[in-house]
């Protein structure tokens, strides 16, 4: 039972759905304002977010194939995005020209020593990295030109696949029938077989078995004279060294010789006694011998005065036939 406080719901007649909407085009220019505004501050947040509105400096880089290089590609630097390309030029001397676009708050990394490479892996894309070694030296510059070195991986498969083709071969050639190895591997097993041998190594040293033989026999000849050499010096140890020994008696002998050394040494003593008597007496002699020469130049002096005091009478008395003068 419908509340009579509640107005019914009739269903609108055709000529309310017919009805125009009031002000519809102000809407529909408003809905396409508020659109356009949407689309253009979308974009102008993309560019904002992708740094076109940021100040940066150019970079350009030259290389001699920019194959793999597209625009918008990003220039790393320790892995991280400081730089993306804006254009790719052909230049007058047939090189590429890789201008990229630097923000000046990255461009701290870049030096004027710094490298940049071009690298091409065998599995995914071409990548442009800057390396910086020396953080100390002058900042780049703005427009500065430098060369690229390019390292592709993939440029080696061809000469590594000829490099292998070339080993392939070799093996091939090493493994044939006719080979030289296969011609050692038999020498080898047949060298084995004779070293197995009677003689064995001996044999394939000497070359021959009549060789071998004779350095077998010298061998036996050198043992045996061993053995005999070793008997004798047993002998000679024996009768060197033994109980009746020759070196016992010489021990003796030296004993003997000591008691020798000593009676000689006692007597030697003895004689230093006798010697130092000796020249004691030497000593008295000595001062004797002294008082004996001033006595006989006294008696030569007075002979002298008796010499010319004959000399003296014998002129005096010149007639005298015989003059004999006696001294008392």
């Amino acid at each position: 039972m419908q509340d009579p406080a509640t107005p019914s719901m009739q269903p609108p007649t055709t000529d309310e759905i017919l009805r125009p909407v009031a002000h519809l085009e102000l809407k529909a220019m408003v809905l396409m304002l508020f659109t356009l505004a949407l689309i253009v501050g979308s974009a102008m947040y993309l560019l904002y977010a992708r740094g076109a509105f940021e100040p940066t400096q150019t970079l350009v880089l030259t290389a001699d194939d920019s194959e793999g290089v597209v625009v918008g590609m990003d220039m790393t630097f320790s892995g991280f995005p400081i730089g993306r390309v804006r254009r790719i030029e052909l230049a007058p001397e047939g090189n590429a020209r890789i201008v990229v676009d630097v923000p000046r708050k990255d461009a701290h990394w870049l030096r004027v020593s710094s490298i940049f490479t071009l690298v091409r892996g065998v599995v995914g894309g071409t990548n442009i990295r800057a390396y910086s070694g020396m953080l100390d030296d002058a900042p780049l510059p703005d427009g500065a030109v430098r060369p690229v070195l390019r390292g592709d991986a993939t440029a080696e498969i061809p000469q590594l696949m000829a490099s292998a083709r070339e080993l392939l071969g070799n093996l091939t050639a090493l493994t044939a029938q006719d080979a030289a190895l296969g011609a050692s591997m038999a020498n080898v097993q047949a060298l084995t077989e004779r070293i197995k041998g009677p003689g064995g190594a001996l044999q394939v040293l000497m070359g021959n078995e009549r060789d071998a033989r004779k350095i077998i026999a010298t061998l036996d000849r050198t043992n045996a004279l061993l053995v005999r050499i070793d008997r004798l010096a047993a002998k000679a140890d024996t009768q060197v060294f033994g109980p009746g020994g020759v070196l016992p008696e010489v021990q003796a002998t030296v004993a003997q010789l000591g008691g020798l050394l000593a009676d000689t040494r006692a007597s030697l003593k003895k004689v230093d006694a006798v010697l130092a008597e000796a020249q004691a007496v030497g000593a008295n002699v000595r001062e004797g011998t002294a008082d004996l020469g001033a006595l006989r130049a006294e008696v030569e002096s007075n002979l002298r005065k008796i010499d010319s005091l004959v000399n003296e009478i014998n002129r005096k008395w010149p007639f005298a036939r015989e003059t004999e003068i006696k001294l008392p």
